[in-house]
């Protein structure tokens, strides 16, 4: 099974538009360079890192409960990013999420939920949290529901996603809003800095 609720997240932050290190601290703090800054944040216990996907403009990584794979997964929280190559000041983190949620809505128009939890700032970066929910995705025939914390820096856009795979459900498409607030305040804090020149994992100056 592909990775849908990524790769529509991806595709919508290009529209908007090498390889880097990951450090997974004892504290399950994970920083990553990641198109000219570092971004942070926690991970919670039962997740292992994968492989990353970067170039030059785009990145991606995900992190999966412990046991499974990209081809049959139920958890995933990942870090993706995309060059700002415009540099649109409109386009601020509000307009990146609602951008994702409209790419996700064409999974699954007939499915399609979603509960936005407000604007935020990250280290001094626009930040913008919603939930989005497809009841039933085809041809898999399965829900997803994710969490993305979308944010506006000066050279990228990022988002930080918590997904979540379920059997099909067409029927109740309400959002449980007080499971993923507690899956966001697992992940907190998130942070955003600038990389230091000659500086390397685990990142002292960003997990201060």
């Amino acid at each position: 099974m592909r990775m849908r609720f990524a790769s529509a997240l991806l595709a919508a932050l290009s529209g908007l538009a090498g390889s880097a290190a990951i450090a997974d601290t004892p504290s399950s703090t994970v920083i990553a360079p990641v198109l000219g800054q570092l971004v942070g944040f926690t991970l919670p216990d039962g997740f292992a890192i994968q492989k990353e996907d970067a170039d030059a403009t785009r990145y991606f990584r995900p992190a999966l409960l412990k046991g499974e794979n990209s081809d049959n997964w139920t958890q995933m929280i990942s870090i993706t990013g995309v060059k700002d190559t415009d540099k649109d000041p409109t386009k601020n983190a509000q307009f990146i999420a609602a951008n994702i949620s409209s790419s996700i809505q064409k999974l699954c128009p007939d499915t399609f939920s979603v509960k936005p939890f407000g604007p935020t700032k990250i280290d001094g970066q626009d930040a913008f949290v919603a939930v989005t929910s497809c009841g039933k995705i085809e041809p898999d025939k399965h829900s997803e529901t994710a969490l993305t914390v979308a944010i506006k820096a000066r050279e990228a856009v990022y988002t930080i996603q918590w997904a979540e795979r379920a059997p099909a459900n067409a029927e109740n498409l309400t959002i449980d809003e007080s499971k993923w607030k507690a899956r966001l305040k697992q992940m907190v804090p998130f942070r955003i800095c600038p990389v230091v020149a000659g500086e390397k994992a685990p990142y002292p100056s960003c997990v201060k």
